[in-house]
């Protein structure tokens, strides 16, 4: 393409960089006669024609959301137009590279430095917020520092204009995996803090050279964000409680941009912020006695077990792998590994040399097959279904099988439904179980969906004999929200955890709207006379 005159007047030179959704080329305006970016939308080739509308929506969104910002650290937006049946953004050349380039050619960067550029990103924030605008996206590598010292915010590809819902699904959740907020992982609306929370994730790996959160999986890193704090930042120097500071999980946590720009500015400057010491936890303990985390503000505790004396945030602990299960975390960010997740997955995937087709598609459906009967007759309408993952179970004909989780280290989760979620059978087969006990299990499960799930109320948790093996047996209800695959409204689920002999534990799981309970509740116990173990490959 190079060479090739776009819309009659931008002939492309060279490409200056690509990513999950395009590439970006060198132009020259033949009309103004000066050197431009084009930012062509390849993802238009390989979408439907209604996607391609929507593709062109957002393109139209984005010169909008540029156009309606003011400041000199902001990629200016020039034009915006179709060519080929593609959406291409005409946007001011800036000579230099991003940060994500400048942190992988030197391993990190200095802490006044980052403080310097996280301060011009929060101006470029301040003065995006001030026009209703939410970036929603910031990361290294939009984030430009051009030849002259400038930096330079851009990409207001995904950004929400305040009062503009027509060009997002419902449920859509899109942006890059490592710097999403906890709130929005959880499925909530975004608001300024978490442009902030994305920018303190920023300057973290611009002087740690790693991201805070990222794990091997798309699933793992965004739990880590929402249930884990970060390691403590060791080459951060005076930016370091300023990380922290934007890194609080409660968005009402965080300092407004007016404090977080005052801190930078302190620490820009090499001086060490007592106003961002403020917002730094400090983990209170000494040896016998229980230690207490205290928030700064709130002055909650939490009790921990003790161990030393130290000032500041915990470190990482050493400790068990606190992945997925049947539930947990899956449930609240289910919107996420769906079709809307197509952006986000494919920067997880592009950082990992691993194709976004390959992590994101379902394994090839399973078709129903008769076979022997179950111990107990099936209603009429039910056939067996053998799983790949080695286990059978019956269920109604016509439900589809999906794969939400396929992890390295042993944990499977396939998904059966016939209205993409509504209702649900999970299995969940892992290999490597973190926990002998079942119940212990659910007991830590039942503790992470109280903060995990809107108006989260346990019904019932037992333990429980299932076949002559210990197992433990949670029911509880909840109330999803608008953004998800699921129609919002009042959920109800059942969740029976055992231990097989082979040292497998499995999770068979079942959720419905609470007004279907009583049909669902009984397929339930029709499930678990089917089910099966078979074998598992381990």
């Amino acid at each position: 393409m190079q060479g090739q005159l776009v819309s009659g007047r931008y002939r492309l030179a060279d490409t200056i960089g690509s990513g999950g959704m395009g590439r970006v080329w060198r132009a020259h305006d033949e009309v103004l006669h000066r050197a431009v970016a084009i930012k062509e939308l390849t993802a238009a080739l390989y979408v439907s024609e209604s996607d391609q509308e929507r593709l062109l929506a957002r393109t139209r969104a984005e010169a909008r959301a540029a156009a309606r910002i003011n400041h000199s650290a902001v990629v200016t937006v020039h034009d915006v137009l179709e060519h080929d049946g593609r959406p291409w953004i005409v946007m001011e050349l800036v000579e230099g590279h991003s940060l994500a380039d400048a942190v992988k050619e030197r391993g990190r960067v200095e802490p006044t430095e980052a403080a310097r550029i996280g301060l011009w990103v929060l101006r470029a924030l301040r003065a995006a917020h001030s026009a209703g605008v939410l970036h929603r996206d910031i990361k290294p590598g939009n984030v430009l520092l051009s030849e002259d010292g400038r930096v330079l915010l851009t990409d207001f590809g995904i950004a929400q204009i305040e009062g503009d819902t027509t060009i997002t699904r419902t449920g859509e959740v899109v942006g890059s995996v490592d710097y999403l907020a906890p709130e929005r992982v959880r499925g909530h609306d975004p608001g300024p803090a978490s442009d902030l929370w994305a920018l303190g994730a920023t300057l973290y790996t611009a002087v740690e050279g790693r991201s805070p959160f990222r794990r091997t999986s798309p699933i793992g890193t965004m739990q880590a964000v929402v249930e884990e704090e970060p390691a403590q930042p060791v080459n951060a120097g005076p930016l370091g409680p300023v990380i922290t500071a934007m890194l609080r999980k409660d968005p009402a946590d965080r300092p407004s941009a007016a404090e977080a720009e005052q801190m930078l500015a302190e620490a820009a400057e090499g001086r060490r912020s007592n106003r961002a010491q403020a917002f730094v936890p400090t983990w209170h303990e000494s040896y016998g006695q229980q230690g207490r985390y205290e928030q700064p503000q709130t002055g909650v505790t939490r009790p921990q077990s003790a161990a030393v004396t130290q000032v500041g945030p915990p470190a990482a602990p050493s400790k068990k792998r606190r992945r997925l299960r049947a539930v947990a975390l899956v449930v609240a960010v289910v919107a996420i590994i769906g079709a809307g997740a197509a952006v986000a997955l494919r920067e997880w995937n592009s950082g990992n040399g691993t194709s976004a087709t390959q992590s994101s598609n379902p394994s090839p459906s399973v078709s129903p097959s008769p076979t022997e009967e179950p111990q107990r007759a099936v209603p009429a309408g039910w056939k067996q279904y053998d799983d790949p993952a080695g286990f059978s179970l019956y269920l109604p004909e016509g439900w589809e099988r999906s794969v939400s989780i396929k992890s390295k280290d042993g944990l499977q989760q396939i998904d059966y439904s016939p209205d993409r979620g509504e209702h649900v059978v999970r299995i969940a087969v892992d290999t490597l179980p973190d926990f002998d006990d079942p119940y212990a299990h659910q007991v830590e499960l039942d503790q992470q969906l109280r903060w995990q799930l809107v108006d989260y109320e346990p019904l019932s948790m037992q333990r429980r004999l299932y076949r002559d093996r210990q197992a433990s047996w949670l029911e509880y209800k909840w109330t999803a929200q608008v953004k998800g695959s699921r129609p919002p409204g009042a959920y109800r689920a059942v969740d029976l955890m055992y231990m097989a002999r082979s040292g497998v534990e499995y999770a068979i799981y079942m959720a419905s709207p609470v007004e279907d309970w009583a049909t669902t509740r009984k397929q339930f116990e029709t499930v678990l006379q089917s089910w099966r173990e078979g074998e598992v490959q381990r």
